[in-house]
């Protein structure tokens, strides 16, 4: 210990502190890949991890709002925030294509009422 209390540094110990912000919490700790698109066809936005499907967000488009009908994330990427990454892409999308938000799946409603910045494009039912 120096005469400060605190411990000195040990040669190639890694950073702790200020200096380790940013760093992984473990060693080897690799980044996720999670992509989200807009599948029109199948009327869903797909979430996926590392290239599985974690989730979907189906909805029902008209002319002038996309409803969103249901979110569902596979049990084995909860806890994440796969869903919030999926609504925030969807709702997102959504406003970018001017278009209106219809919120009948409760967790996409759930988000709305944590984040006001939608407030404006969105129609209760």
């Amino acid at each position: 210990m120096s005469d400060t209390g605190r411990p000195e540094p040990i040669e190639n110990e890694a950073p702790v502190g200020d200096a380790a912000e940013g760093a992984p919490e473990r060693a080897g700790a690799r980044e996720e890949v999670i992509e989200i698109e807009r599948q029109d066809a199948a009327r869903r936005y797909v979430v996926t991890v590392d290239g599985a499907q974690a989730g979907v967000a189906v909805f029902v488009s008209s002319p002038s709002a996309v409803t969103f009908t249901h979110t569902i994330v596979d049990p084995a990427f909860g806890g994440r925030g796969i869903g919030s990454r999926l609504a925030k892409f969807a709702l997102d999308d959504t406003v970018a294509r001017g278009l209106r938000i219809v919120p009948r799946c409760p967790f996409i409603a759930e988000y709305l009422r944590h984040h006001a910045e939608y407030e404006a494009s969105v129609d209760w039912p």
